[in-house]
């Protein structure tokens, strides 16, 4: 158990290290974008957001969970956790906010959530180790040769 619990507290900080990572790769794009490209706030914004999240997604396939299995899967499994962790983040501030707390607050808030679900979503569902799936017989019953 002990071993178990190190290795899930070294897989969070190198989770946490890749966010930070990705936070400044994507506050680049976007001050890059805007200062010396003159792009707008929004095309900037999902530059840098496209940017971020796919640092992240390089990142935290190869290096914090070094996933072996085929990339495409495991991105579009990234992504629904992504966007699941997003829109309960979201859904989290816009209440707060509805309840009286203050905006900037209510955003600071609602980030515990969304790293915590983010983090999980990724450790046991879009990078998690999948045994391999045995061929199916000549005979079609899935029964291993």
């Amino acid at each position: 158990m002990a071993r178990t619990l190190s290795g899930t507290w070294h897989t969070a900080l190198k989770f946490a290290g890749v966010g930070v990572i990705n936070t400044l790769v994507c506050i680049a794009v976007i001050f890059g974008l805007k200062a010396g490209a003159g792009t707008g706030d929004i095309a900037a914004n999902i530059a840098g957001y496209a940017v971020g999240l796919t640092c992240s997604f390089l990142l935290n396939r190869s290096w914090t969970f070094a996933h072996g299995g085929h990339w495409l899967p495991a991105l579009l499994r990234f992504l629904l956790v992504f966007a699941v962790a997003y829109l309960l983040n979201l859904a989290t501030v816009l209440y707060l906010i509805h309840a009286g707390v203050n905006g900037y607050l209510a955003h600071v808030l609602g980030m515990p959530l969304y790293s915590i679900v983010f983090y999980l979503g990724c450790r046991y569902f879009a990078f998690a180790h999948r045994p391999a799936v045995a061929p199916l017989s000549a005979e079609g019953d899935g029964a291993p040769k």
